[in-house]
């Protein structure tokens, strides 16, 4: 996909220019009070076991979020195009296992991580075409290559496991290392969620993603090429999911056929707890990664205080079902704000 800072944006109506500025506002101070809820909850669990924010606890906060973000981020990305794909947790234990059985055949770490990447650019690329091109529901197609992958997976990968013995010592190394209390891991995730954030926000192509997701008929009408940008969005899903299964096995030196299992449904609870609507066209990268790192948080701030780890399943759920509440009554009261102020522009239209 080729994109140059000249695409120009899309025609917008008034009413939708306003609408769009409005939730954007709205979604700006959702994600600030995500943020005030994760310091919290930080300053909280602080206060009662002094070695949360030591050196290593921080370095263990950021790598436990690494992963979520990198794949919420690329979730994230087709979310806003009103479309999801529920592939990525599988395809994360494939292209994990692909990279270690390169490493442990002798390859190098570069070699192991492109080929994941192009692995996950390659799942991408399936299921983009069936929901751009092919008109499938994306509920649909990716509910069926998440078992299409995971069959693969587990067909090929068998009872094999790769441990951290397997692999180079420097791969390993790298994947726990870092400058002081930040991980080499997190400066890979923050270098790639700004640069996805700033292709959004300044870029024709970003931008059209958001307009297609709010409306796809209009977007077709205006001139936007609707099944391309949503192949894109795809394809960068995969691509960043890839990289994902890589930094994974990095981080933890351990995969099986089971890795990935079930990591879909966490990936999209943290875009969603993270302001990215469900129904498209709003949301931020930023939010997404937010929403990744409330999740983690919450798994190392119980255990931290002495409460079960039985108890994360259920506060994520809890946290899922408050968000799109909060997005149906967001939604709601903007539709609301807006016929209100348009009305007296129409009364003027009769009088005139």
């Amino acid at each position: 996909m080729t994109v140059t800072g000249h695409t120009p944006a899309p025609a917008v109506e008034p009413g939708t220019a306003e609408a769009t500025r409005l939730l954007d506002r709205v979604l700006e101070l959702r994600e600030l009070a995500i943020l005030l809820v994760l310091l919290v909850m930080i300053a909280v669990t602080q206060a009662g076991n002094r070695e949360f924010l030591s050196e290593q606890g921080v370095k263990d906060l950021l790598l436990n979020a690494t992963i979520l973000v990198l794949v919420a981020s690329g979730q994230a990305l087709v979310v806003i195009t009103r479309n999801v794909d529920l592939s990525v947790g599988s395809v994360l234990g494939l292209t994990a296992f692909t990279a270690g059985d390169v490493l442990q055949a002798g390859g190098g770490a570069p070699a192991a991580v492109l080929l994941a990447v192009t692995l996950g650019v390659g799942c991408g690329l399936l299921n983009g075409a069936l929901v751009s091109l092919g008109r499938v529901p994306a509920l649909v197609v990716t509910l069926g290559t998440l078992y299409i992958v995971r069959g693969i997976d587990s067909i090929w990968v068998g009872s094999r496991q790769i441990t951290a013995s397997d692999l180079p010592y420097g791969f390993t190394d790298f994947g726990s290392g870092g400058l002081s209390a930040v991980p080499y891991l997190a400066l890979i995730a923050l270098a790639v969620l700004t640069a996805t954030a700033y292709y959004l926000r300044n870029f024709g192509g970003g931008r059209e993603l958001y307009a297609l997701g709010s409306s796809p008929e209009a977007a077709r009408l205006a001139g936007i090429p609707v099944r391309r940008r949503v192949l894109a969005a795809y394809v960068a899903c995969g691509a960043l999911t890839g990289l994902a299964g890589a930094l994974y096995l990095a981080r933890f030196g351990n995969v099986d056929s089971s890795t990935g299992s079930g990591y879909e449904l966490t990936v999209v609870s943290a875009v969603v707890v993270g302001g990215v609507a469900f129904t498209g066209g709003s949301g931020s990268v930023y939010g997404a990664a937010l929403g990744a790192l409330l999740l983690t948080t919450v798994g190392s701030v119980l255990p931290a205080l002495g409460v079960s780890s039985v108890w994360v399943l259920a506060i994520n759920g809890v946290l899922l079902v408050l968000a799109i509440t909060v997005d149906r009554i967001v939604a709601l009261r903007v539709a609301r704000a807006l016929k209100k102020r348009s009305a007296p522009n129409r009364r003027d239209i009769r009088h005139d």
